[in-house]
Formats: structure tokens, C-alpha cells, sequence
């Protein structure tokens, strides 16, 4: 498809104005929808020489999701179409007449300290609402070119466009496909797999190009880590928060762009690289031979409050039919009062449920940790094909031992908890054993 050929043609119920970018068998317009005589943008996939069917795959998907989300600062699904001749396919969305951010850093734009964060905040919001959708939607590609960005004197306003390289996240896909853009993608990426932390790396790395104003590629790396410090005047409170969002290794980095803005809004709480969350109960104690964990009880919640009234219910039953049993001995109501026995089991089992919820404490001293493993969120298929929502669950690795704590464990409210709880023990491996006298 010859571009020249195609400005003021008609494809579908739009006329193409012009040309905003164009890549591999793939084509950016901005057309006018005759219909409400508003600009809107089209993209092309073309059967051309440089059409690939992983590419038809990403852009049916794309189709699928905008039609899905709803959010003042994403672009709106409008219409789509194909045609065979000439051939391709056509994505309709409506159009955001601001500059990108990369246009911004290209006119020598410099940024401040606030107008990162601004920036910061706003795509957090955004990917709150992409990761929170059921599957998640993980957009894979987070860069300058794809922020548009709307600078006025009071405020900034930020958008996030191009989901062409966007992914749902299922314990069934098994995509291994390498997207998203060198010095902006996530270490994990590289191997093909993407999750919420995956875009949490790319806006670190996209926002430290706006602090610097230099491509991350073209930073200097230690151990994957991007080193800006020496290039920027940056706060140390949001240059430690830069340095977790970009952190290469999944176990260290922000695992949500819930807790990404906690840690962002609280910078004095900022002390290492975890702050412990505000109203967490659970007990943290590190010494240098052993990590104490202590969670509360739970407490008095409406479903134990269910459960205890539950109890009752049963254990009256229970009582009731085994003395009536024994109240006229007979060889059937003797069998039938020692088939009573293990439902007996089960009260004693509920009983003791509620008073451990009331009283009980988890408490785990553990000294020789292997590794720690968080799990965020996600979801999975059962055998029907429904997705079933699995919550976040940390894994302690000692020895031949693994200990699982999950939401809902004790006083454990929330996945922010677990999240801290993970990296607190991940930083405690990192430091040395004290050393020990020999005596002598």
C-alpha cells in the first residue's frame, strides 16, 4: 500500500488525512470518521512481503482488549474492519491531540523532579486499572513514543497508547513471545514472559530517561542494575524508589503499581528499600543466625463469626444425636452413637479454628533460608475453561522445608503485606553472618 497513494482516500467510513508513523508491514494514519467529521487514528496491519502471522496474532488480540477498557486516559475503541483488496487489517481508536513524550525529550524538554512524579503517578493509575482487569492486562511496551503527554502551566495531563504488544496473563498462556523495547523491557521479558512488574520496569527505565535525559541503553549497568545516579540531582527518596522500580531481579523489584505509588506517596517512610505497610500487625525479627516471623490472630471477622455460629449448629446436632443414642441402649443405637465419632472429629477440629483465629499466633523461626518466592495474583483455568482468581502467596524455601503463607493467613489482610514481607527477607539474605569469635 503506497502511502501517497492513499492520503484523502476513503477506507471504510474515514478519509486519511496524513501519516503518523510506520513500521514493518504496519501503518499509523490519522483520518477524519465522516460520520462525526471527529480525527481518528487507524492503524493498518498489511498483506504485504513483511506480513508475519505473530503480527495478525498481537493485533487481533489488541482489537479484543481495547474493545474491553474503559479509562479517560487510554485511547477508545472506535470500529474495525479488513479488506482484501488492497489487503489488510484496520484498527479504529480515537484520537489524542497531544505530543509524546519523546517528542518532549527530543525538543530538549527538561524535566523536573515534581514533573516526574506526576508523570510517574498518573501511568501508575493507569496500570492499577490495566492490571486489575480479569485476566490482567499487561501492556509490554512502555516507553517515550507510547506517552503522550499534555504540559500545560498548572498541571500535566498523561495518556498511554499502542497496545500492540499487549498480553493477558493466564496460568495457561503459554506465549513465550519476545516483545517490547530494548533499554525499556524488563530482564524477564527477554525469555518472553511478562507480568505486572514487567511494566513496572519499563516506566522506571522510561523515567529515568526523562530525569537524564539519555536512552537507558546508553546508561551504564552493573549486574543489569541501569546506574543514573551520578547523571541526575534527583531527591534520594526518588532515586531509591527508581532503583526498586528497575530492579532486574522479579524477588526485588515493586511487585504492583498499587504498592508503587504507597512507597512514591510516602518518601519519608523510605528508610532501605521497604517500608512496612501502615496498620500490618505481623512481627519482623532479624538477627544474624535467624529470621522471627510472628502474625496475630485474625480476630473476630464476619466469617468467623459465621464459622462460630456454624460450630454451634453442629455441635448441638452432634450432641443431640449421640444422646439420644445412648439414651436407650440397643445394638443399633450404640452403632449409631459410635458412628457419631467422627463428626465428633469434626467439631473438635471447628472449635479449635475458631479459638485459634481469636488467639492463636503463627510464629515461624526459620534459620536457614534458601530463597523466598512471591506469587502475585493471578488467574487460572479449571477444567471448564472459567478463570478462577488465585490470590498472592509467599514461599520460604529452608532446607528440604517450604512454609506458604498466603492472604488471609492470621492477621495477614492484604497482598501490600506479603510484598513487604518478601522483600524484608530477601534483604535479610543479603547481609553477611556477623562474624563469630574462634576463641583462641
Amino acid at each position: 500500500m503506497n502511502v501517497k497513494d492513499i492520503i484523502g482516500k476513503i477506507l471504510g467510513d474515514y478519509e486519511i488525512q496524513s501519516e503518523l508513523s510506520r513500521k514493518a508491514g504496519k501503518r499509523t494514519l490519522l483520518a477524519c470518521d465522516l460520520r462525526t467529521q471527529e480525527l481518528v487514528i487507524i492503524k493498518l496491519l498489511l498483506f504485504n512481503d513483511e506480513f508475519e502471522w505473530d503480527d495478525l496474532k498481537l493485533f487481533e488480540r489488541e482489537v479484543q482488549i481495547l474493545k474491553n477498557l474503559t479509562h479517560p486516559k487510554l485511547p477508545r475503541y472506535i470500529d474495525s474492519f479488513d479488506s482484501q483488496e488492497p489487503g489488510y487489517f484496520a484498527l479504529v481508536q480515537t484520537y489524542i491531540n497531544s505530543p509524546t513524550l519523546e517528542q518532549h525529550l527530543k525538543q530538549g524538554h527538561s524535566f523536573t523532579e515534581v514533573e516526574v512524579k506526576q508523570i510517574a503517578r498518573q501511568i501508575l493509575e493507569i496500570l492499577i486499572y490495566l492490571h486489575s482487569q480479569n485476566p490482567p492486562v499487561i501492556h509490554r511496551d512502555i516507553k517515550p513514543s507510547n506517552i503522550l503527554l499534555d504540559i500545560k502551566p498548572d498541571n500535566i495531563q498523561v495518556y498511554l497508547i499502542d497496545f500492540g504488544a499487549v498480553k493477558t496473563i493466564t496460568s495457561s498462556n503459554l506465549e513465550h513471545t519476545v516483545v517490547g523495547t530494548y533499554g525499556y523491557m524488563a530482564p524477564e521479558q527477554f525469555g518472553g514472559s511478562a507480568v505486572p512488574a514487567s511494566d513496572l520496569y519499563s516506566l522506571g527505565a522510561t523515567l529515568i530517561h526523562c530525569c537524564t535525559g539519555t536512552h537507558p541503553a546508553d546508561l551504564p549497568q552493573t549486574n543489569l542494575q541501569i546506574k543514573f545516579k551520578q547523571a541526575t540531582n534527583l531527591s534520594i527518596d526518588f532515586t531509591n524508589w527508581l532503583e526498586l522500580m528497575t530492579q532486574p531481579s522479579l524477588d526485588r523489584r515493586l511487585h504492583s503499581a498499587r504498592y508503587a505509588i504507597d512507597i512514591l506517596e510516602a518518601p519519608s517512610q523510605l528508610v532501605t528499600t521497604t517500608i512496612k505497610p501502615s496498620g500490618s500487625k505481623i512481627q519482623l525479627n532479624k538477627s544474624a543466625d535467624a529470621l522471627e516471623i510472628l502474625i496475630p490472630p485474625s480476630g473476630l471477622d464476619a466469617s468467623l463469626i459465621f464459622i462460630a455460629l456454624f460450630a454451634v449448629a453442629w455441635n448441638a446436632g452432634i450432641f443431640a444425636w449421640t444422646a439420644g443414642a445412648l439414651s436407650m441402649p440397643s445394638p443399633i443405637n450404640i452403632a449409631l452413637a459410635l458412628f457419631s465419632l467422627p463428626f465428633w472429629g469434626v467439631s473438635v477440629f471447628m472449635v479449635y479454628w475458631v479459638i485459634f483465629c481469636l488467639f492463636g499466633k503463627t510464629r515461624l523461626r526459620i534459620s536457614n533460608i534458601n530463597k523466598v518466592v512471591y506469587t502475585p495474583k493471578h488467574f487460572t483455568k479449571d477444567v471448564d475453561g472459567e478463570h478462577i482468581e488465585v490470590h498472592s502467596h509467599l514461599t520460604i524455601y529452608a532446607g528440604v522445608k517450604e512454609y506458604q503463607l498466603a492472604v488471609n493467613t492470621g492477621s495477614i489482610k492484604s497482598e501490600v503485606e506479603l510484598e513487604w514481607l518478601a522483600r524484608e527477607i530477601n534483604d535479610w539474605l543479603l547481609i553477611p553472618p556477623t562474624p563469630r569469635n574462634s576463641g583462641g
